[in-house]
């Protein structure tokens, strides 16, 4: 198998971030400097990206984290609800739209910094997001990747009509702005919503100005979100569930959130012996075979947790994982739930020198999201209910008050001592179930190191016997795989199959080591 590895893995001991922009990364980075521990450099990144990377998401994002911290995992699930108001009469030929307020869901990620601060963080708020404040009204030059996912935005926006895009070009596309890369955006609306946010500790965004703003632009544009939406919104700390493979333990975000079907196919893979070279087609076969039984999985019993009962011990159960294990066979099959009762995205990774490291991804969705901004305020909100399924009788059924199947998951890894490898992610959709198996193969069964890990060919299972791989992988191996009956499709854009970071702590030196993946702008950033 051919690599395309353009950088190396980096190595440091006292603090180290790693995501999709280095302008982010330098954000982070500076807070630890500024003695800050992982939590607040998490935070200052994330809040950074909302302003260096707005093509994958904004202050109307949903954020998920998981926190190693005083030999604990602990995590969090900041996405949002429904609006009461958004129900199956309120849409269009009972269809979801991609775009527009309908698939707009209660943003959770100003709520969820503030929740994770007040928990673990040691700096005051505002200096935690003071470096983003500064890109927002200084601006900032576009990078490569993220200046070609700005133009092919703005030129998807343009087709759009309706008075609730309008402030999305006044924002994201102001006259003379092209989206060059190495041109200056800024956005003094975006600042002025971060220092409220910090100033509040976020209460501003749920119950004051700013959900004000929110309410009167959704009742002006055909909207249904409403401040008695915004106000009750809370996080939630879960449980991180997880699954051994080979003695190592990866780690994920309960449902509402996708990351079951990485750890369902680790467990059907833990009990295959997969070939010694990952350039083996058969070993490929079985990744992929498994895979699609974690997603038929996911797709048929992932929802939210408080309104139906999601079987998650289930689904993890070892039994279970043997009985969807004996279907994989030598062929391709097309996949189908099993029943476990019976006999687009933005990743950060951060770590300190005391041992605290963080996993958090936040995300509007389909790059800029839903395509509405509220005016004045530089606040792009999502458009996750796209993701809500319209059966009746399915658990993810669109209904008011509900959180959807969530595509963004951010891992962790333990070892088999139970000590802390570190935390890991690969953002892009449905992709990301998919890198975090790779990912975790790469690193525990072939022994690659960060950079090495994130770098290797990728391939990504989208439907039937349909595997999209990419042109590294090479012919060879891809005709293998379809004389087993996989129907391969080489795609050649990088970004189809996701953009991750990884940080790992040597268990005896404390020494990290991180890398972050060519296939976008980022950078691991370190001291």
């Amino acid at each position: 198998m051919q690599t395309s590895i353009s950088r190396q893995s980096v190595y440091a001991r006292q603090g180290m971030v790693a995501t999709s922009q280095p302008l982010a990364a330098q954000a982070g980075l500076f807070v630890l400097r500024e003695g800050g521990n992982a939590v607040d450099a998490a935070i200052a990144t994330a809040a950074a990206l909302t302003v260096v990377e707005p093509t994958s998401n904004g202050i109307g994002s949903d954020l998920f984290a998981l926190v190693w911290d005083s030999g604990e995992l602990h995590g969090l699930n900041a996405s949002g609800r429904s609006p009461a108001l958004l129900n199956m009469a309120a849409l269009p030929g009972g269809q979801m739209p991609t775009h527009g307020w309908l698939p707009v869901t209660i943003p959770g990620t100003p709520r969820g910094w503030a929740d994770l601060h007040a928990r673990f963080g040691r700096l005051p708020f505002a200096q935690v997001l003071a470096p983003a404040i500064r890109y927002a009204r200084e601006g900032y030059p576009l990078s490569p990747v993220l200046a070609d996912g700005w133009r092919r935005g703005i030129a998807a926006h343009r087709r759009r009509q309706g008075p609730e895009f309008e402030a999305w070009l006044d924002t994201f596309a102001p006259a003379g702005f092209g989206a060059g890369v190495g041109e200056i955006w800024a956005s003094e609306a975006h600042a002025r919503t971060l220092e409220r946010i910090a100033r509040s500790h976020a209460e501003d965004f749920y119950e004051g100005e700013l959900a004000a703003q929110m309410d009167a632009h959704a009742r002006a544009t055909g909207g249904l979100l409403r401040a008695e939406d915004l106000a009750p919104h809370q996080s939630e700390w879960v449980r991180p569930i997880g699954a051994a493979y080979q003695g190592h333990t990866a780690w994920e975000i309960p449902p509402n959130g996708q990351g079951i079907a990485a750890l369902i196919a680790l467990g059907i893979l833990d009990g295959l012996e997969l070939p010694a070279h990952r350039d083996d087609e058969y070993g490929l076969h079985l990744q992929i075979e498994a895979m699609k039984l974690g997603f038929a999985d996911a797709k048929r019993y992932v929802a939210d947790p408080q309104h139906v009962d999601v079987p998650v011990q289930a689904l993890l159960d070892p039994t279970y994982a043997a009985a969807r294990r004996a279907l994989i066979g030598e062929q391709a099959l097309d996949p189908e739930p099993g029943d476990p009762h019976s006999p687009g995205t933005v990743y950060l990774a951060t770590a300190d020198g005391d041992g605290q490291m963080v996993s958090l991804i936040q995300s509007n969705y389909m790059g800029f999201g839903s395509g509405v901004v509220v005016p004045g305020t530089g606040i792009a909100l999502q458009n996750r209910g796209h993701n809500f399924n319209l059966e009746p009788e399915h658990p993810n059924v669109l209904a008011p008050g509900k959180r959807p199947y969530h595509t963004i998951i951010p891992g962790f890894l333990t070892r088999p001592d139970g000590t802390p490898a570190g935390p890991f992610g690969v953002m892009g959709g449905f992709m990301q179930p998919q890198g975090h198996v790779q990912v975790v193969l790469n690193t525990v069964r072939y022994g690659m190191d960060p950079q090495q890990a994130l770098d290797a060919p990728r391939w990504q299972w989208t439907g039937g016997r349909v595997v999209e791989v990419e042109h590294e992988l090479g012919a060879a191996l891809s005709r293998a795989l379809q004389a087993r009956g996989h129907q391969i499709k080489v795609e050649l854009n990088p970004s189809a199959f996701g953009r991750g970071q990884i940080i790992w702590r040597d268990p005896h030196t404390g020494v990290l080591s991180g890398g972050s993946e060519s296939r976008a702008d980022g950078q691991v950033a370190a001291f």
